[in-house]
């Protein structure tokens, strides 16, 4: 062992075996590295050795500090030579995971999936492809995110031939901005024409009216007549629809997506006022966002509470109760249900954003991510439901109201939140309150989760150019102030009056098939080229404990298998886009305009094997050489280029579980 002065602290070493090199955050311990990061810490200095993951430290004033990882007596960063933002409180990172899983889908989307797919029966293959597909990946994501301390494209340094789908996600991310954040717009839009005594979607004489709107005071069996022509409850348009379709989108003035006209100013002042809020949320990184979900994603709960208690006590609601939970075993036969149900879990769980990545790299490094993923897809599934009993006690209170089957009220997607439900709202006493509350429980069910993908986007590109932005002081403010103005400025063209087209194409394309293809890379990064083995070293490292057999089999196997066989059926069961509004009726979308939406999808697939190709091209050496050094963590690089063995080149590195 190396003589030092007394004075000095010293590194005493077990071990020279390289695979045992490494610190916490799987990088080599090699002498500069060591001189750099020791000088960093005041009050110390250090005369370094390779150790083992047993280190002893002596300070200068002869205090011994022993196994820093197990006794935690230095914190992470300092040992990592690192400043790294971090959470204020744990607290903060399960309320903002929840947040971002948690959002509109699982109120329009779910509880109308579970009724087309056989009521209670559903919940069978959900849970099946959350146990075995989702949730594996989504805590595959957390521990790589914690453990490396990066964002979701350096932390592909574990992998660097897969830095592209470090950029992918982040383009995905960015994607979902431009149109998911209109949603919000559309609902401050509502929120501020709820502050009225009499609310502006119930009245059929207002300047966005024709003479088909039927009005939410006229009875079942009255007719009204539009053009010489007799109309009825059911085949004209409800005061509602008018208002969402004409009042707000003023989709009457467009034919089509080659026809947008120009923005509506009141919308684009609501469009404002949301990216104000998200940029004031995630100015000064996570220290203010974990503020921010403490309210956004609590609140949503509250006020589904008191919706669901008011609902129940309107007739028709436990009949639409249940006809949503009811199961219909035969419906299981229909391989469209089990498609549903993967599809469905996988976006809810918010796997493949980066932005599971980008909020578990400010976690302390022992953080119990594990418990923190347990809860979170505990927490999401029990809103989809709980919001299904919500949606269908007022969808029964709809269909009693106008005396029609539950299946002609019983939508997805905006026209759930924005018709029916403010149709519903309208008609109970005291309207004007339950419909200010319902838009705030939107809003703070969107901001969290449009929070969520703005910081992968930011903590990707952040991190990547760290050395770039450290050299200003307000490096991060103007950063986040660039990409909120891009984002709202592209964001523009779905509240023009045919905004609807645009904003459509942008929600089936950016983050669909894409997503999938972007996921089920990873999965293969992670499990097969870093390894099992040593990603669960990693995990060991972290929280004390390796991973069980079900989590390494579905690492390896199952869910990667269960990802593709998804992006395979989304492509093969691709239809070209129609949109059906009450307006102008089926819209079937241009072939430009479809194949421009496979354009968006293929952007940011397509970033994946061109940054792969790249990294092998400016990698030095061989052909093997670099082969090696770009499947290999950045952590062996030094022993590969050594000419020490490859462990990517060894049977027992792929075959091991």
């Amino acid at each position: 062992m190396d003589e030092v002065n007394h004075n000095e602290k010293r590194l005493l070493s077990d071990s020279d075996d390289p695979e045992s090199n490494r610190d916490g955050g799987g990088r080599t311990n090699d002498s500069s590295q060591y001189d750099e990061r020791y000088k960093m810490m005041p009050n110390h200095r250090m005369s370094p050795r390779k150790d083992s993951d047993m280190e002893v430290y002596l300070q200068s004033n002869g205090t011994v500090v022993s196994d820093v990882r197990k006794e935690k007596e230095l914190d992470d960063e300092e040992f990592r030579g690192e400043e790294r933002e971090t959470w204020g409180k744990k607290i903060d990172f399960l309320l903002s995971i929840i947040g971002f899983a948690v959002d509109l889908a699982n109120v329009w989307r779910f509880p109308y999936l579970c009724y087309r797919n056989g009521g209670g029966a559903f919940l069978i293959p959900y849970f099946l492809m959350l146990l075995f597909g989702a949730l594996p990946l989504f805590y595959m994501e957390v521990c790589l995110g914690q453990f490396n301390r990066e964002g979701p494209v350096t932390v592909w340094k574990v992998v660097p031939i897969f830095t592209g789908v470090g950029w992918a996600v982040c383009l995905i991310a960015y994607y979902v901005a431009f149109f998911y954040n209109v949603i919000l717009a559309w609902s401050l839009y509502y929120l501020v024409g709820s502050f009225t005594s009499v609310l502006p979607w119930t009245t059929c004489g207002n300047d966005w009216n024709d003479c088909q709107c039927w009005d939410s005071s006229q009875n079942a069996t009255d007719v009204i007549t539009c053009n010489n022509v007799t109309l009825n409850v059911t085949t004209s348009q409800t005061s509602a629809t008018q208002y969402f379709e004409r009042g707000m989108l003023g989709i009457e003035r467009s034919t089509g997506i080659d026809d947008l006209g120009e923005p509506r100013w009141q919308l684009v002042l609501c469009l404002l006022a949301v990216f104000l809020i998200l940029y004031f949320a995630l100015w000064k990184g996570v220290k203010t966002s974990g503020k921010v979900v403490w309210v956004t994603a609590t609140l949503p709960y509250i006020i589904l509470l008191i919706l669901l208690i008011r609902g129940l006590l309107l007739p028709g609601s436990v009949e639409g109760i249940t006809y949503f939970i009811v199961p219909k075993v035969e419906r299981l036969a229909d391989p469209q249900v089990w498609n549903d149900a993967a599809i469905q879990v996988f976006f809810s769980v918010g796997a493949g954003f980066g932005v599971h990545l980008a909020y578990a790299s400010y976690n302390k490094f022992h953080n119990n991510c594990y418990r923190d993923c347990l809860i979170t897809a505990g927490v999401n599934s029990f809103t989809s439901i709980f919001s299904g009993f919500v949606v269908f006690s007022y969808l029964g209170y709809m269909a009693f109201k106008k005396n029609t089957d539950i299946e002609k009220v019983a939508v997805d997607g905006p026209g759930l939140v924005f018709i029916v439900y403010p149709e519903a709202i309208a008609t109970l006493p005291g309207s004007t309150g339950w419909s200010i509350i319902f838009f705030l429980m939107l809003m703070a069910l969107g901001l969290d989760s449009a929070m969520g993908g703005m910081e992968s986007v930011l903590t990707g590109v952040k991190d990547y150019y760290r050395h770039f932005f450290s050299k200003f002081k307000y490096g991060r403010e103007f950063f986040t102030f660039v990409i909120i103005f891009f984002a709202f400025g592209i964001a523009l063209i779905n509240i023009t009056y045919g905004g609807m087209y645009p904003f459509t194409l942008l929600e089936q394309f950016s983050a669909g098939t894409s997503l999938l293809f972007a996921v089920f890379t990873e999965a293969v990064a992670v499990a097969w080229f870093y390894g099992i083995d040593q990603f669960c070293k990693d995990v060991k490292k972290m929280l004390g404990f390796t991973p069980g057999i079900y989590w390494r089999i579905c690492w390896k196997f199952i869910s990667p298998i269960f990802v593709l066989v998804i992006v395979v059926s989304s492509i093969i069961t691709y239809r070209p886009i129609v949109v059906e509004t009450a307006t102008h009726g089926p819209y079937p979308y241009p072939d430009w305009a479809n194949a421009v939406g496979w354009c968006i999808a293929g952007s940011s697939m397509i970033l994946v094997p061109v940054v792969a190709v790249w990294k092998m091209l400016v990698t030095k050496g061989t052909f093997k050489r670099r082969l090696a050094l770009c499947i290999s963590p950045e952590s062996e690089h030094a022993d590969i280029k050594a000419g020490k063995p490859v462990k990517r080149f060894t049977l027992r590195h792929w075959v091991s579980i």
